[in-house]
């Protein structure tokens, strides 16, 4: 059996992009977050699935963790935030926010295929799809069944997890999904009080060398953005609004490259 099997197509929704990272931690959900918010900002219809079904947090950040998903038995529906993103998440089923899901590789896969082909997502520009860490079965089925347009990595400037993450990149590779290039988090951190920006994850790498990709931004570590509940694209500083356009703005000039 191919590795990469024909992928399977909505055509409701122009472009996939997924965010990824080789391991947990480096804020990949966020800036999953920040990408969706920043291309509805620019009037694109946007829909975020969260794939990682064993620690959901997208609607959390999103603001939409105390609805409910729908389903009318044949399709399931997302939920609407106030800033017009389409959520979907496992979260949004469970019976309580801090439920586990304690679900073999099999029946998680299987989410991902009713996430991505039961549900009625309407006409979409983007759906952003926030991976869980690491080459789990999860990735696997969504990389095989789903036709990315490009994919975003997300990592820290330490060595060891350039190593991980390039497992990722390579497994998006072996799997046909273009990687537009990674968005580096927190090498810097910005101080609440004062404002100054201080080195924090830098260990004198050299990550868009490690990689082989072209960096989309270096976020630094903001005490508003790290420690809010839920993030909101209208309450968010000017810096960090300017940060997530310009990865939106890369993202869009990749896809539209590509055609």
């Amino acid at each position: 059996m191919s590795l990469v099997p024909e992928k399977k197509s909505n055509p409701k929704i122009r472009h996939v992009i997924g965010v990824v990272s080789g391991k947990g931690g480096v804020g990949k959900s966020t800036v999953a977050v920040l990408l969706a918010q920043s291309l509805a900002s620019q009037g694109r219809t946007v829909g975020l699935l969260d794939a990682d079904i064993t620690g959901p947090s997208i609607p959390r950040l999103l603001g939409v963790d105390t609805m409910k998903g729908e389903s009318d038995g044949e399709h399931l529906f997302p939920i609407e935030n106030e800033e017009g993103i389409r959520v979907l998440s496992i979260n949004l089923f469970n019976d309580s926010e801090d439920a586990p899901v304690i679900w073999r590789g099999p029946l998680l896969a299987k989410a991902i295929e009713q996430f991505w082909q039961d549900t009625d997502w309407g006409d979409l520009d983007y759906l952003i799809i926030d991976f869980p860490p690491g080459t789990s079965d999860i990735a696997l089925t969504a990389l095989q069944q789903i036709p990315f347009s490009g994919i975003v990595v997300v990592t820290t400037p330490q060595d060891y997890v350039s190593m991980i993450v390039r497992k990722q990149i390579n497994m998006a590779s072996m799997l046909k999904a273009p990687v537009i290039g990674f968005v580096e988090n927190m090498r810097t951190l910005v101080c609440p009080k004062c404002g100054e920006v201080i080195k924090l994850f830098d260990d004198g790498s050299d990550a868009q060398k490690a990689l082989g990709l072209p960096i989309l931004a270096s976020l630094p570590w903001r005490q508003e953005v790290a420690q809010a509940r839920s993030i909101r694209w209208s309450k968010l500083p000017e810096a960090v609004k300017k940060e997530a356009l310009a990865i939106a703005q890369q993202v869009e000039m990749s896809v539209a490259s590509a055609k």
